[in-house]
């Protein structure tokens, strides 16, 4: 598998023969190593055009947009390969059918909390928001909505964050989620963290047959690759979450690394890159995968979840989402 590419410079991309470069503002060139690369992250202001971007899809190589405040914008993805469309036929089976539906959204859902209890289980004080936690699991399995299933996810995931505040670093007091837009480190840390991971999934997907845009947990709608927000959650917790409390707990972030106001809170470009090391780092990361009997990355851990699901549609295998092992 290739590697993923972060500009935080502004400038222009251009093409030459068969490599393209970045040309900053003082002329300086930096040349890309393409063969390498799967997937590029733009956080800088950056010009390019459609020769560079005919040289990317040829290369397939996707390419994702970030704004201002380092979060998620949009993606370019080349022209599909793998397509199949027995694959996205029974895709969309499995979303019409509300029983089949559930059972993928209740999977996602389990993944998601059984990583976060996982998490916890590596600090002492937390045992009572693994209850918690684990009673919302046990009324997931209840559930007969996609509604209620999503309530049970959203209380779980409060006392989640709730216990941030037993084991994180005093200066780093975790209130309560906020998103748009986040109001202070914490909410700043995952929502910047969350973006990478939803756009690694994205990326993920397009290398393979899914359809990005048919989802089972998150409702179906315009402008959004909501599988990715579906596969996103099994990641969240297993990824983003353990470089928060790396980055806190080791001083390796600091409150100078925001930039802070009344209505809002955001890493500046000095935090974001160390985020991107330490998220990069960890899905290039390997693990010993027990049904393979070979060394997989992170990374790849979410393009097999994407095989999973395509064996699931076509009634080769039942899918079972990941929990972690080691």
């Amino acid at each position: 598998m290739g590697r993923d590419y972060y500009i935080f410079s502004s400038g222009a991309i251009r093409r030459r023969e068969n490599t393209v470069y970045l040309e900053t503002s003082n002329g300086e060139r930096k040349f890309f190593p393409v063969e390498n690369i799967d997937s590029i992250h733009l956080f800088g202001e950056i010009d390019l055009n459609t020769k560079v971007l005919n040289f990317f899809a040829q290369n397939n190589i996707v390419l994702h947009i970030y704004n201002y405040y380092g979060y998620y914008a949009g993606s370019y993805l080349p022209r599909e390969k793998n397509i199949s469309g027995e694959v996205i036929v029974r895709q969309v089976e499995h979303y019409l059918d509300g029983e089949k539906r559930f059972y993928l959204a209740y999977s996602f859902v389990e993944s998601a909390l059984y990583h976060m209890i996982r998490n916890l289980k590596n600090y002492d004080g937390t045992e009572e928001y693994q209850r918690k936690i684990e009673e919302e699991l046990k009324k997931a399995r209840e559930c007969n909505t996609i509604n209620e299933l999503m309530g049970c996810e959203g209380r779980a995931r409060d006392n989640y964050y709730q216990s941030f505040n037993v084991f994180l670093k005093d200066d780093f007091y975790f209130e309560k989620r906020e998103k748009r837009p986040p109001t202070n480190p914490i909410n700043a840390l995952i929502s910047f963290g969350n973006s990478l991971v939803y756009a690694t999934c994205v990326s993920e997907i397009y290398r393979t047959q899914l359809n990005p845009a048919i989802s089972y947990l998150h409702e179906v709608r315009e402008r959004r690759y909501s599988l990715s927000l579906d596969i996103s959650e099994i990641f969240k917790p297993l990824i983003v979450d353990p470089i928060i409390f790396k980055l806190i707990n080791n001083n390796m972030i600091k409150l100078t690394d925001f930039e802070e106001d009344v209505n809002y809170c955001y890493l500046k470009e000095e935090g974001k890159k160390k985020f991107i090391q330490e998220y990069d780092s960890k899905i290039q990361t390997t693990i010993k995968h027990r049904k393979l009997n070979r060394n997989v990355s992170y990374r790849f851990l979410i393009r097999l979840e994407c095989y999973k699901l395509i064996k699931h549609f076509l009634e080769d295998e039942l899918y079972k989402p990941l929990k972690a092992w080691w």
